[in-house]
């Protein structure tokens, strides 16, 4: 039975959004941003400087197989807030799921082979970086719904090797993408406590969770 023509009670709200809990294989693009802080590790161009003072790495993730297939979810992964270490924090989870789920690494995996994998040597090894991720759905600057990226599905997870295919085979951890990368660390060290950066003009202007806004 179709719908009544003049009854919008039973229409979808925001049917473009991807389902909150979707699991995918997406491609991870970082936006550059033109923010450099060595002192930091944040090279290459690739953090972004919001209006706040806040850093983050302006996220793009492209779906690679499945129903939602070439749709493009944009998130923030953060680096710095001057409110408090809270979005640091959540950017590094974040990243340490993304690592583990591109190189077939279970969390609880702390041999030192897992541990190199989860070192990279810049930003650029992120970049361009395939894994399984659950899409959520969250809220822009304005209210309105949006999907979002907040974890990474890894090997621990039932659908983990129907998802990334290949990448599932037991003890597979391919070598970081660039070279060096197993001498570096996501960010340094020292970077878990930064120091805010100093004034730079603001990049254009973008959709930030309200920890960094």
């Amino acid at each position: 039975m179709t719908n009544a023509w003049n009854d919008f009670n039973d229409a979808r709200q925001n049917a473009s959004l991807i389902p909150k809990g979707t699991i995918a294989k997406v491609r991870l693009t970082i936006r550059p941003g033109g923010f450099d802080d060595p002192s930091q590790g944040w090279t290459s161009g690739y953090a972004k400087r919001g209006t706040t003072g806040a850093v983050y790495l302006d996220a793009e993730y492209t779906v690679l197989e499945g129903p939602f297939a070439r749709r493009k979810v944009w998130s923030m992964i953060g680096l710095y807030s001057p409110k408090g270490p809270d979005w640091a924090n959540m950017g590094r989870s974040l990243v340490r799921g993304i690592l583990n789920s591109a190189r077939g690494l279970s969390d609880k995996d702390n041999s030192p082979e897992a541990q190199n994998a989860r070192r990279i040597a810049g930003f650029a090894d992120l970049d361009g970086i395939e894994f399984v991720a659950r899409i959520d759905v969250g809220t822009d600057s304005n209210g309105e719904e949006k999907n979002d990226i907040r974890s990474a599905v890894t090997r621990d997870h039932k659908d983990y090797a129907a998802v990334m295919g290949h990448a599932a085979a037991p003890g597979y951890a391919p070598a970081p993408a660039h070279a060096g990368a197993a001498q570096a660390t996501y960010p340094p060290a020292h970077a878990q406590h930064p120091v805010a950066p100093p004034p730079q003009p603001a990049p254009a202007a973008g959709i930030r969770p309200t920890w960094a806004r």
